[in-house]
């Protein structure tokens, strides 16, 4: 074990070796406490990282679906047996209320029991060749083979888990895997490390680097060995990794600004507010598919309104150790300086602040606003804070629009009884995923999740994850038998 308890010390796993250097130091968000210090990996650490990775890759293909298998079961057990000391992690490095942090690991447990038994799935198939004359006797065979190395770079919003679901198909599909936290989460991702080290996945085909932001452009971008790279984070970001890859396969999952349409069939708009309230202000609103843009009709507008307002005002918000704390602080106070000033336009430009919006360090507390129009960084842009923007329609169709006037496409939510209606939205709405009779923040681990436009390419989820870190090759067999 390489973190002690208390104030962390956290060193660099790279192939093998714990390896000590020059350390960053961590704060937490909710009061700038020292959580630990951890080590800096250089451009020579990442170098060796692929040395190992390369090198490892003939061992990882060969590695049983067995094996596979119990080593992912294997760390499923120790992350069920080890679920606080991984929330507690999570709370000091993220800020995430405890509760929350306790659901992320559960999720964690399922993303890595999903890959375990997705790696015993993972097949091929036979194909008749002999189609033309001449071609008697001929048939082919279609196995499915890792693609290489994967360079996985998280986000700081889901430590554990947004790993998770990047490392998990990895081991599935029997790829080495060179993880680049966040650098404000690193612990949660180290302590996951050692754990799969632990479970029998070979030591040279893992890599945790908490690597600056030119070395990891320069691995993703520049080292023609690392062969997927699978991203987490801005858009401006994952589009540059894109543009630069050269050859690399590339996964981005960017965010958006989730939308929600509340129809005036839906029966209970008492639990229509709580999960919009939910959606909208859990973790601080520091989620990919927060709902930030709800669209009601015209005739339960005011209504409705009114009962998100009184639904957030029953929120604890406060320190995310308190086991009733359900909003907590973002993850920097410049964050949070950022969040407030993009609500301030927005009411500047002609907006209603109906509730919250106020800012003490890094806690915002649940903004609610209305009359906002296109153009406004709230309704335009990724807020990432709990904010959330709720406008009245007249006409089904004008809702639709509204959610697809957006440069993003993550999810969307839609509320409504009609079936009608949930087929035109399912057919028009330009999203990865439409989640009927529930918020858009709503997400089942082995689902298929990524968006289109600007909020990604590819889809994570651990099946479709292991389609894209996998490669088909064909074998052509005749004059046999």
């Amino acid at each position: 074990m390489k973190m002690r308890p208390g104030t962390q010390t956290g060193f660099l796993l790279c192939g093998k070796e714990w390896i000590e250097g020059e350390t960053l130091e961590v704060r937490s968000p909710w009061d700038q406490g020292l959580v630990g210090r951890v080590t800096v990996a250089t451009r020579a650490d990442a170098r060796q990282a692929v040395n190992h990775a390369v090198a490892s890759l003939r061992r990882t293909r060969a590695l049983p679906r067995w094996k596979r298998r119990e080593i992912l079961e294997d760390v499923a057990g120790a992350l069920i047996e080890q679920k606080e000391r991984f929330a507690q992690l999570i709370v000091a490095e993220a800020g995430k209320p405890v509760r929350q942090a306790r659901v992320e690991v559960d999720r964690a447990v399922v993303t890595f029991k999903t890959a375990a038994e997705e790696s015993a799935r993972l097949g091929g198939e036979s194909l008749p060749l002999d189609l033309t004359e001449g071609n008697e006797g001929r048939w082919g065979l279609v196995q499915r083979f890792p693609v290489g190395p994967v360079l996985a770079i998280t986000a700081f919003n889901f430590p554990l888990n947004l790993v998770a679901h990047k490392v998990a198909p990895a081991l599935a599909a029997g790829c080495p895997v060179i993880l680049k936290p966040a650098p404000q989460t690193p612990f949660t991702a180290l302590a996951l490390g050692e754990v799969i080290l632990k479970a029998g996945w070979p030591e040279e085909a893992l890599a945790v680097l908490t690597l600056d932001n030119a070395d990891t452009a320069w691995l993703a971008e520049k080292e023609d060995r690392v062969k997927l790279v699978s991203f987490t984070g801005s858009a401006k970001v994952g589009w540059q990794i894109k543009e630069h890859s050269g050859r690399k396969r590339v996964l981005l999952e960017l965010g958006g600004n989730a939308a929600l349409i509340v129809h005036g069939d839906w029966p209970d708009l008492d639990e229509a507010a709580v999960r919009t309230t939910h959606g909208a202000f859990g973790f601080a609103g520091q989620s990919c598919i927060s709902v930030q843009r709800v669209f009601v009709e015209r005739k339960i507008f005011q209504s409705f309104l009114w009962k998100v307002v009184e639904a957030a005002a029953k929120l604890v918000s406060g320190n995310p150790s308190d086991e009733s704390t359900e909003v907590g602080p973002l993850i920097r106070q410049s964050e949070a300086e950022r969040v407030e000033s993009w609500v301030k336009e927005a009411v500047e430009g002609g907006a209603k602040l109906i509730a919250g919006g106020e800012r003490q360090g890094s806690m915002i507390t649940p903004a609610i606003l209305t009359g906002t129009k296109l153009g406004m960084k709230v309704r335009d842009e990724e807020v990432f804070g709990p904010v959330v923007a709720i406008e009245p329609y007249d006409d089904f169709e004008e809702a639709l629009a509204e959610v697809n006037h957006s440069k993003y496409g993550l999810q969307a939510g839609l509320l409504t009884r009609d079936a009608g209606r949930i087929l035109t939205a399912y057919r028009e709405l330009e999203v990865g995923g439409l989640i009927v009779g529930d918020s858009p923040n709503w997400r089942l681990d082995p689902m298929p999740y990524g968006g289109v436009k600007e909020s990604g390419l590819g889809r994570e989820g651990i099946r479709f994850a292991m389609e894209e870190m996998t490669e088909p090759r064909m074998l052509v067999m005749s004059g046999i038998g």
